[in-house]
């Protein structure tokens, strides 16, 4: 655990713990805000008013942590950017969101390398992790989404192309 020495994480820059511990196996992340997300996490499944968030946090985690150009973090990056725009801008439900991320999953299919956001401002996982109204946990997991798929904009026209099976 830190002593109170806090450090910009390697994937979304947020301001977290310098902390030894954990991390994904292929989304960069400090071990500090990788245990931050797992933290909103048990928050989603032990809190019914923040189930219904979890489809969001995850897509923002995941695109924010974009790792490197292997198959696995294009894949991870493209399909929650995927996902994202179908909740965020067609209001499908996450359960639709979740059925196609599964099938394009199950595809495999080769996606390219997407380039990151460069020095972006938007919502973290710290920022959710410090919500403490949990009325207003689901707007703020809302924002984080906005904010996570706004960052990628440059890519927009091509997740929406995949989407439209105009592109794999």
């Amino acid at each position: 655990m830190s002593l109170g020495v806090l450090i910009r994480c390697t994937g979304c820059g947020a301001e977290v713990a310098d902390e030894a511990g954990a991390t994904h196996p292929y989304m960069r992340s400090a071990p500090g805000c990788w245990r931050l997300f797992g933290e909103v996490l048990a928050r989603e499944f032990s809190d019914p008013r923040a189930r219904g968030s979890h489809r969001l946090a995850v897509d923002a985690y995941a695109v924010q942590h974009p790792g490197s150009r292997d198959r696995r973090n294009r894949q991870s990056v493209a399909l929650h950017l995927m996902s994202l725009a179908l909740v965020l801008e067609d209001s499908a439900t996450h359960e639709q969101a979740r059925r196609m991320l599964a099938r394009r999953a199950r595809a495999r299919t080769e996606f390219p390398w997407l380039t990151p956001p460069v020095d972006p401002s938007w919502v973290t996982v710290a920022d959710v992790h410090d919500t403490r109204d949990p009325a207003g946990y689901p707007e703020m997991v809302r924002s984080w989404a906005v904010s996570a798929w706004e960052g990628w904009s440059e890519h927009h026209l091509l997740v929406r192309a995949w989407l439209e099976g105009e592109a794999a």
